[in-house]
């Protein structure tokens, strides 16, 4: 790797639509590159107190799905540029391959999710990772999936 770090945002609120899964973000490793996933963020602008959990699950995915493309920005000033893609808040769902973390958050709340270094994610040359979220009842969020290549 060459300590290139970088970060996938969404562009602003996407919203969760009633019991429908949905990828909000789709990080895709350019070929021959390992990507060193160092934890994500989400957060929620949830009013009801006494709303269900959303169901948050980080995922490797098998295809693109249908979505609106979005590019990965470097965290620090380095020379060189990142090679790896994105996408954020998919229209028609990627295929789910397997399921690397999955967990509840209040839709009042947020996460912030950092992984140490012995248990960062490593995404292989190709690979597809997203951030898939299911809300019982209608809420915005906002999310990013921080990385290095």
């Amino acid at each position: 790797m060459s300590r290139n770090f970088g970060s996938l945002t969404t562009n602003g609120e996407i919203v969760l639509s009633s019991a429908i899964a949905k990828t909000v973000l789709q990080l895709v490793a350019p070929a021959n590159t390992i990507l060193a996933v160092h934890g994500f963020e989400v957060s929620f602008d949830g009013v009801n107190n006494t709303a269900e959990p959303v169901i948050i699950q980080l995922l490797r995915q098998t295809t693109a799905g249908t979505a609106t493309s979005r590019t990965p920005l470097k965290t620090k000033d380095r020379s060189t540029a990142l090679a790896a893609t994105g996408s954020e808040n998919a229209s028609a769902e990627p295929t789910a391959g397997d399921i690397l973390k999955t967990f509840h958050v209040h839709p009042q709340a947020g996460v912030v999710y950092p992984f140490t270094l012995d248990g960062e994610l490593e995404l292989p040359g190709g690979g597809r990772l997203g951030l898939k979220l299911t809300a019982p009842s209608t809420v915005n969020t906002l999310a990013t999936i921080n990385f290095e290549e």
